[in-house]
């Protein structure tokens, strides 16, 4: 399933979220997964377990971070969420704050890694000065404007 249809299927964007730090950001996107079926509560706890234990692996890039933990630990179905943050919050360890994060459900390895390939070639812009997207998906107030981002990214990638 792709982003934008994960996105649509799950109700699962929150824009301008409030969170006092990574636990709740976490867990903002992880409720509208388990709201959705896609996933039970064990793969958030699975998700806090594996960040505390083996540090912020989840921060792929600066500002951003990609909750997930391995399909077995509650994935029912493959799905995102999509959250961005009022005002940054940080990861231990990390000296870049985090304001948006996009949640990776994937029901199988193979379904986790085209998750992830998605959401890098959704990122990726040539026309940024950073190169990705962040800025725009940063900036989007309503989910037709993240789907634009996602159909533009998509488009110009193809």
């Amino acid at each position: 399933m792709g982003l934008k249809q994960s996105l649509i299927d799950n109700n699962s964007i929150k824009l301008q979220a409030k969170a006092s730090n990574w636990r709740e950001a976490i867990k903002i996107g992880t409720d509208m997964l388990i709201a959705s079926g896609a996933i039970q509560p064990s793969y958030h706890d699975a998700i806090i377990s594996s960040v505390e234990e083996l540090g912020p692996y989840i921060c792929i890039a600066p500002n951003l971070a990609l909750p997930h933990a391995r399909p077995e630990n509650g994935v029912l179905r493959t799905a995102f969420a999509l959250v961005t943050l009022e005002e940054p919050i940080y990861f231990e360890g990390e000296e870049e704050p985090v304001d948006v994060l996009i949640t990776l459900a994937g029901s199988s390895s193979d379904e986790h890694m085209e998750g992830l390939m998605e959401v890098t070639q959704v990122l990726d812009d040539e026309d940024s000065e950073t190169g990705v997207n962040l800025d725009k998906l940063r900036h989007c107030r309503s989910s037709s404007d993240v789907f634009k981002v996602i159909d533009d990214a998509l488009a110009t990638n193809a």
